[in-house]
């Protein structure tokens, strides 16, 4: 599908007739106020997967050097955003996006789904006892690290098909591929 004729927002209307995108528009009559459950599960995988990768560098860089606990989860926190806006700005930007639009649909696409994914996690972190001064080697450290990022998917998914069906967070990239 020739997507040149796009300014940046998805056509919702046209879009849901797409063969590969009609899931994001069910249950609402075609109207684009609906998103499935597996479309948001994707979007949420897409941004876990950038997030926990950036995270787990951070946390595994701050704990090797030593770093206390507030710089390493300032550093994996950096990286979970860098990180996942790099997976939506590489994939824009190879669908034939300009660099500074395709920022713009990163950070419109990933903000609100990374902010709640990284609260969630670093909460279930800093709340879980002893995972904070847990060492790599601990157990501890990394099911608190895991734990927390599943929680965070259980409760990211439900606010990404809210924002997709409205238009907005992931849906913005559907328009690019």
């Amino acid at each position: 599908m020739d997507h040149s004729g796009h300014t940046g927002h998805a056509d919702h209307q046209g879009h849901a007739s797409h063969g590969g995108h009609a899931d994001h528009h069910s249950g609402h009559g075609g109207t684009g106020h609906g998103a499935s459950w597996f479309t948001a599960v994707k979007a949420t995988l897409h941004c876990l997967t950038g997030c926990a990768i950036g995270e787990i560098l951070g946390m595994v860089i701050g704990t090797a050097l030593g770093w206390g606990n507030v710089p390493t989860m300032v550093l994996a926190i950096t990286l979970a955003f860098l990180f996942g806006y790099s997976f939506t700005l590489f994939a824009v930007v190879r669908a034939g996006l300009d660099l500074r639009s395709a920022v713009k649909v990163a950070l419109a696409a990933d903000t609100a789904s990374i902010s709640v994914m990284e609260f969630v996690d670093n909460a279930i972190i800093a709340l879980t006892p002893g995972a904070m001064d847990a060492h790599l080697s601990d157990a501890l450290f990394w099911s608190a690290l895991l734990g927390g990022f599943v929680v965070a998917f259980v409760i990211t998914t439900p606010v990404n098909k809210w924002m997709i069906g409205r238009g907005k967070g992931h849906a913005v990239v559907h328009a690019y591929h």
